[in-house]
């Protein structure tokens, strides 16, 4: 096993992945920008190290700084979490080939993945059903045109390097392709350095659902299904597994399909494969090369630790896990508890945290780095901690995560806490009638 890992990140995912390290007996490296020095990160670790200054692409993103707390530290190996370059084939490419093992896929598939025209095509060669849409790259608002009235509007315009909603655009309509699709490439250009574009078939009332899986050179077993569909602007805000809308029959197709496209591509490590579902059929959506911020509900349904399992599949190449030693028992649910203002827009929330009572209780778990007197900054996402309740089954849970909500106090800064207490009230949630538009439709703000 590996004797020291550097954490290349911050907040809840850097505490996570620490705690996985200790529990395996490996000695750890936070790196720290300038006003995260007393993060909760930085104090768990053996280890820490200033990388740079707040900007992220002065500490979190610099590569240089990285590699050379790497060969100050004598670290073995480098863990991205999730964000930051978690993603960024050329850093997964600098890390392996200085001698450090990168906690992940190798970078030519983090790359093929990442560009979502080449994951499309992976995807169908691979037998995965993919949306109707452009075959790769669409140069130019002509060719926009003809492809949209080939596949009928609404049409859904997408960078090829996107994520995150940015350099997405809907265009329900002919009249507003051309301005919406200028405006995507522009976005898609500022946001990835890439303006390559991509058009799909937009599905109204879809839900969002994806597949964990963990794979090694000696097999690939999926963790089931996790459904994601309450967001906002295409972020997530709550996550439940098992999803309340898929049959058996649906569900078994899904899993083996994804399987058998994750196992031909030759992937090594935690992955997520994203799918939308409509009118009782999936369609591939992307494929997250990394771990995901909902995959504590896998854990919790599963008990199985998947950050260290990440750790165990880089050090020998193989998954100890086999398909027959999973078999998820009950529902788990996912609060991200953001320091966001509904009220405002979800203008974001900076401060210090003068009061900090997190929940507890029976299966109820707080995966974060918050503590009362650590300070909130304006410079990095505004995720602070995630909630997550397990239950016999979905009402079991959803009651568990209400009496959670209910317990947690967060005073000096706004949070998201209250929003999740009416959503997870509202009688669609509760009978699970709702799709990823739903919030856009109802006013909880």
């Amino acid at each position: 096993m590996f004797k020291k890992i550097l954490v290349a990140n911050r907040g809840e995912i850097a505490v996570r992945i620490i705690r996985a390290c200790k529990e395996w007996g490996i000695s750890t490296v936070a790196v720290h920008s300038d006003v995260d020095a007393d993060s909760m990160h930085v104090r768990l670790a053996d280890e820490s190290i200033c990388i740079g200054s707040h900007q992220p692409q002065n500490s979190y993103l610099n590569i240089a700084a990285l590699m050379s707390a790497v060969d100050v530290t004598g670290a073995e190996a480098i863990h991205p979490g999730y964000g930051f370059l978690s993603e960024n084939a050329q850093f997964a490419e600098i890390v392996t080939k200085h001698g450090i093992k990168f906690i992940g896929p190798s970078p030519d598939l983090i790359k093929k993945m990442g560009d979502k025209i080449e994951a499309r095509k992976i995807a169908k060669e691979n037998g995965l059903p993919v949306i109707e849409g452009s075959a790769g790259n669409v140069n130019s608002v002509d060719e926009a045109k003809k492809i949209s009235e080939n596949i009928g509007y609404p049409v859904l315009i997408k960078a090829a390097g996107g994520g995150g909603g940015k350099g997405m655009k809907v265009a329900k309509e002919p009249e507003k392709l051309d301005q919406l699709f200028l405006m995507a490439k522009l976005e898609a250009k500022k946001y990835f350095k890439n303006d390559n574009i991509y058009i799909e078939k937009y599905y109204n009332n879809p839900r969002h659902i994806e597949v964990q899986i963990m794979s090694g050179k000696n097999r690939t077993v999926h963790l089931y299904e996790r459904d994601c569909s309450v967001q906002r602007k295409y972020q997530k805000l709550i996550e439940e597994t098992p999803s309340p809308v898929i049959d058996e029959k649906i569900r078994s197709d899904l899993l083996n399909k994804t399987i058998k496209m994750v196992e031909k591509i030759g992937y090594e490590g935690a992955g997520t494969v994203e799918y939308i579902y409509e009118n009782g059929k999936f369609y591939f959506l992307e494929m997250n090369t990394r771990v995901q911020v909902e995959h504590p509900i896998t854990e919790m349904t599963t008990g199985i630790d998947i950050v260290k399992e990440q750790i165990c599949i880089a050090n020998t190449g193989n998954t100890a896990l086999t398909q027959n030693d999973i078999k998820p028992r009950g529902h788990a649910i996912e609060c991200r508890i953001n320091a966001e203002d509904p009220s405002k827009n979800f203008q974001p929330s900076p401060g210090i945290i003068n009061v900090c009572h997190q929940a507890s209780g029976f299966r109820t778990r707080v995966d974060g780095a918050i503590f009362q007197g650590c300070k909130i900054t304006p410079y990095y996402d505004s995720l602070i901690c995630k909630l997550i309740c397990h239950g016999r089954n979905r009402k079991e849970a959803i009651q568990r995560m209400l009496r959670a909500l209910d317990e947690f106090v967060i005073e000096g800064i706004t949070t998201t806490i209250n929003l999740h207490k009416k959503i997870l009230s509202h009688e669609k949630f509760i009978s699970s009638d709702f799709d990823v538009n739903w919030l856009a439709d109802e006013s909880f703000y």
